[in-house]
């Protein structure tokens, strides 16, 4: 089940539902990596990972590594006992796992939250400063590059104190990344726009009117950079055990188009390989995975290894562009005894590996799950292994 941003619960869901057989619909995007292409990784597993523990012993709001270099980005808060929050932005070495610098911090009623590493090696992470009750000031810090450990300038989405900026697609490499703001007044009609980060630009400021995304949790949600789509995932509401609706939003045209998807219940994770339009979900009733081709609008879903229940449901979804390949968090495995796992498939729909022996059960964190990828070495860093929220753990795969 997904956590809405900022400060919900996340209330594990106690609905059990088995699904049985595979659902199977029109093939995916020609060209795409045969069985065989991928092998799984000698290396891969838990031996010896690097643990990052944050500076001051509170729970992390927030985190991301950077993919051309050493160096990792964490938010931090931690309560005290005068009544205010201790808050700070941390950079860390994926190498060692020490904190290499605290960036900055109050004392207040604030907080940090790290949208992520995005463009080029760019940190970028929201503050939200506390002026009085329901008054909440929200800016942005660029980090950029992230190795200089210092704040540069600020980023300015176009949006008013009546959006709240909840998703950033974390795609490295070029540019221009997707945005996602909440409408928080009374209308309830979200917006979607690409921004390069580092320029401070923006595109068209695109509002999203379909009732299907207008209300409830934040949606899955990836950028196509080939076709500069925002890819959206339903959270269903009413009746969950319905399949949800998938969307592509054209960000220069602003054309919405919806189909039906393949999963049962909320899309909890959502990734796409821009270079063959294919798009990965994680659907929560039928604790399964699935894969659509873009173009056709058409895909299929098959449970996650050995899961038998919506206990086993999957989580965030993220893309190794380099190596091809879609890894999937799964907070409560099903491929061991306890814990964690994450499950890689290629893109089309093989399962790799299962990566298990990790600890983001998540049942206590303000933000919810997330997979960082370094793909030119293989790495990632996901929550855990402690249930204070306050560590994150490296893996290979």
């Amino acid at each position: 089940m997904k956590t809405n941003h900022l400060f919900a619960v996340q209330i594990p869901t106690l609905i059990s539902a088995v699904v049985s057989g595979v659902f199977c619909f029109a093939g995916l995007t020609s060209g795409v990596a045969r069985a065989g292409d991928f092998e799984p990784n000698p290396a891969a597993g838990t031996t010896g990972s690097v643990i990052v523990q944050d500076k001051f012993g509170g729970q992390i709001l927030g985190f991301d590594i950077d993919q051309t270099g050493d160096e990792g980005v964490l938010s931090e808060y931690r309560d005290l006992d005068n009544g205010n929050v201790l808050a700070a932005v941390e950079t860390f070495s994926q190498t060692t796992g020490r904190i290499i610098k605290v960036i900055t911090g109050t004392r207040r009623h604030d907080d940090f939250v790290t949208l992520g590493v995005v463009g080029n090696s760019v940190g970028l992470v929201e503050r939200e400063h506390v002026v009085s009750f329901l008054h909440i000031v929200r800016t942005f810090s660029l980090l950029n590059p992230l190795s200089l450990n210092q704040v540069t300038g600020s980023w300015t989405p176009p949006v008013g104190t009546d959006h709240l900026v909840s998703l950033v697609s974390r795609n490295q490499g070029s540019s221009t990344n997707a945005v996602w703001a909440i409408d928080v007044s009374s209308n309830f009609r979200p917006t979607v726009f690409t921004s390069d980060v580092a320029a401070n630009t923006f595109g068209p400021v695109i509002e999203v009117t379909d009732s299907d995304f207008t209300s409830g949790g934040n949606p899955g949600f990836a950028y196509d950079s080939v076709t500069n789509q925002a890819v959206l995932g339903h959270a269903t509401l009413g009746n969950p055990f319905i399949p949800g609706k998938m969307a592509t939003v054209d960000l220069t045209t602003g054309t919405f188009t919806k189909f039906t998807g393949v999963g049962l219940g909320d899309v909890n994770g959502l990734a796409v390989d821009s270079s063959t339009g294919t798009a990965c979900t994680t659907t929560e009733i039928d604790f399964s995975v699935e894969f659509y081709n873009l173009a056709t609008q058409t895909g299929f879903s098959q449970p996650l290894p050995g899961a038998t229940q919506q206990f086993f449901s999957g989580a965030d979804v993220e893309f190794d562009p380099v190596n091809k390949l879609f890894l999937v968090a799964q907070p409560n495995s099903s491929t061991a005894s306890s814990g964690s796992s994450i499950h890689v498939y290629d893109v089309s729909g093989n399962l790799i590996e299962s990566i298990n022996g990790l600890n983001f059960s998540n049942a206590f964190n303000v933000i919810p799950a997330h997979i960082a990828l370094n793909p030119g070495n293989r790495t990632g860093f996901v929550d855990g292994p402690d249930i204070a929220a306050g560590q994150i753990q490296s893996f290979a795969y």
